[in-house]
């Protein structure tokens, strides 16, 4: 049974309407909203509708496509979110860091969704500055890497826009990608598996024409990038969590070893907190260094990340990685004395 012709009722209708109409460039016909309507239980016809259409146009910045029809309405694409009830401060909040650091994984239309929403957030947030609460919390917390910091590589926005759109679609790329060291870029068909932000550089991976091992590549390096009407080939069972468990982004061939090192005090106190692995075993030796054991993938990640103990670690298993850092240590060695003497 349809709902009475009430001041209310018709305050209700409009709202829903409202709700309904996307943001520019997509579009909802008069027809789209009254099946919208109809299933909200508001019975009203398509002329009622256009009107309302039209009077809300005067106050609210709607747009009328009127180039084919049927025509289609749209919010304007830079109009003011417009929601009940307003963004609290801590919704404000979550806009606004998930803007700072979410950034390079969301995928353009995403973004273009809520660039109105992150605009609201910056303002809400900068209308509350003065008052206690969540509205200063953005000066109160900060993302800081565990490494030396790096200037983000530059990616093209255009290929970012491509890459994100296929894997939102799960459609293919023709990409033109320079790898490392090169200065010629190679044309590859790609079909992107997911996206990873790993420090300063967004990575895509992904099957390389109808091969089927996964590559990597990392965005900055991709020259150019056309979607294509293909579907994207994608392996049974593959799981991206699992994918980075074999640590693939670490750039290692994924082998897992048996680590055994001796650090001093200072170095290993943080890896009670903060452990290696799930069967990290620490005990303390008889000259007070810790010995660590912990099964470990084998990657230059961790070999950097060793070296940057110095002497406050020393390497015993597995037999060839200590015969590696043995060597390193011999050629810095070698590097400083040479030095000296110069």
């Amino acid at each position: 049974m349809g709902r009475n012709k009430s001041a209310a009722d018709t305050l209700l209708r409009q709202w829903h309407m409202l709700r309904a109409v996307p943001r520019h460039p997509r579009r909802i016909t008069v027809g789209e909203i009254k099946q919208s309507l109809d299933a909200a239980g508001f019975e009203v016809s398509s002329r009622t509708i256009q009107r309302d259409l039209m009077e809300l146009s005067d106050e609210f910045p709607l747009y009328s496509d009127e180039r084919e029809r049927p025509f289609g309405w749209s919010w304007q694409a830079r109009a003011a979110v417009f929601d009940l009830p307003n963004l609290s401060n801590q919704e404000a909040l979550a806009f606004a860091m998930l803007e700072d650091y979410l950034r390079p994984l969301l995928p353009h239309m995403v973004l273009d969704e809520l660039r109105p929403h992150f605009m609201a957030a910056k303002k809400r947030l900068a209308a509350g500055g003065s008052t206690r609460g969540s509205t200063s919390w953005l000066g109160k917390v900060a993302v800081v890497p565990p490494t030396q910091p790096l200037i983000s590589p530059k990616v093209d926005t255009a290929v970012q826009a491509a890459v994100t759109d296929a894997l939102l679609h799960d459609q293919r790329l023709r990409i033109k990608y320079r790898k490392k060291g090169e200065h010629r870029a190679l044309d590859y068909v790609l079909s992107p598996l997911g996206l990873i932000l790993r420090g300063q550089v967004t990575y895509v991976v992904g099957l390389i024409a109808e091969y089927d091992d996964v590559r990597t590549f990392a965005l900055h390096r991709v020259e150019r990038a056309q979607l294509l009407e293909d579907a994207a080939r994608r392996p049974k069972n593959f799981s991206l969590e699992a994918y980075l468990a074999t640590g693939a982004l670490h750039f290692g061939a994924g082998d897992r070893i048996q680590l055994e090192a001796f650090f001093n005090a200072s170095a290993a106190e943080h890896l009670s907190e903060a452990p290696l692995s799930e069967d990290q075993r620490l005990t303390v030796a008889e000259d007070d260094r810790v010995r660590v054991r912990a099964t470990v993938i084998d990657t230059p990640q961790l070999r950097w990340w060793l070296l940057a103990f110095g002497d406050g670690v020393e390497i015993k298993a597995p037999a060839q990685l200590r015969r590696t850092f043995t060597k390193i240590a011999a050629s810095m060695a070698a590097s400083y004395v040479a030095g000296e003497t110069e």
